[in-house]
């Protein structure tokens, strides 16, 4: 009975050691203070990324704002009066940028309306046409063309590009600095030019303009200068 009653007995402890390694280690269990503190870090974190959103939004309101200052309208002082231009910058990106360079860059000062034609247009922007020569205005530029940014209508008082004819110019790519403002619908040119803008103050300098004597390249006969052409 003594012997039988040891071996129960080392069964026994056996057993329970076995069973004890099987328990999970506690330490795995979080904590009450772990507990406690991860709504309050959740919390805290939620509030900090509203205000990075918060933060991230403001400046992106800043930008845009300063972005807009920054684009501002072009106005030309000529000789016969003062003409305000508004560039679509969302329908003809590259043509408005380019437009506000070369004013910043006063690259129109001293520049004509070379060509007049009543009931159509008021043709400048030919760096050619500062000189005395008038056999050459109309044939300038700053070197290079700008890629067609064709879609918005002729209408009056538009803004748009000119460029050379089809023949030579199949891509209706635009002259780097040329320009001309309608003084009438023109809608028979929509497809084939880039429009650009449109003149928001000064149409009746436009139409004065338009009006003077002219040669027979309707060039008028007194220049029409832009003094000064500039961002505001």
């Amino acid at each position: 009975m003594k012997y039988i009653s040891a071996v129960l007995c080392v069964l026994l402890i056996l057993t329970t050691a076995a069973n004890s390694q099987l328990t999970p280690p506690k330490a795995d269990a979080p904590s009450a203070k772990q507990t406690a503190d991860k709504p309050a870090q959740k919390k805290s974190k939620t509030l900090k990324a509203k205000k990075a959103v918060a933060k991230t939004d403001n400046k992106s309101k800043t930008e845009s704002k300063t972005a807009e200052k920054e684009k501002g309208f072009v106005v030309i002082e000529t000789t016969m009066g003062t003409i305000t231009i508004q560039l679509f910058d969302d329908k003809a990106p590259k043509h408005s940028a380019n437009f506000r360079k070369l004013a910043r860059e006063g690259f129109y000062n001293g520049t004509t309306f070379h060509r007049v034609i009543p009931g159509f247009m008021i043709q400048g922007g030919d760096p050619n046409s500062k000189d005395n020569d008038r056999s050459n205005d109309g044939l300038g530029g700053p070197g290079y063309t700008i890629e067609a940014e064709i879609g918005v209508p002729h209408d009056r008082g538009v803004v748009a590009a000119a460029r050379q004819g089809d023949a030579v110019n199949p891509e209706r790519r635009s002259n780097g600095s040329q320009f001309y403002i309608t003084v009438a619908p023109a809608h028979f040119l929509d497809g084939q030019y880039t429009v650009f803008g449109k003149v928001v103050d000064g149409m009746d300098v436009v139409d004065k303009i338009v009006a003077v004597p002219r040669d027979q390249r309707d060039n008028p006969l007194t220049p029409v200068v832009m003094k000064k052409v500039y961002v505001k």
